[in-house]
């Protein structure tokens, strides 16, 4: 049998994938700064200055050195 805490979490949606720039990185913590003004902090490994994807406090990866564009709807 599975173990029932892990069901649960099977049934909620993962976090928001977000996009930020590397602002800052000590012992696999890295700082992202995000598009819109706010900052968190992230597991994983990155430069300072690099464009990361970010999830659920995880550096999934690199993003692409694109111009954002922020619109209010």
């Amino acid at each position: 049998m599975r173990n029932p805490f892990a069901k649960f979490q099977a049934l909620l949606a993962p976090g928001p994938l977000q996009i930020g720039k590397v602002t800052a990185w000590a012992d696999g913590i890295a700082t992202v700064e995000l598009p819109g003004g706010g900052a968190l902090q992230a597991r994983g490994q990155a430069t300072v200055g690099d464009k990361v994807f970010v999830r659920d406090g995880a550096i999934e990866g690199p993003a692409a050195d694109l111009p954002t564009v922020a619109g209010e709807v």
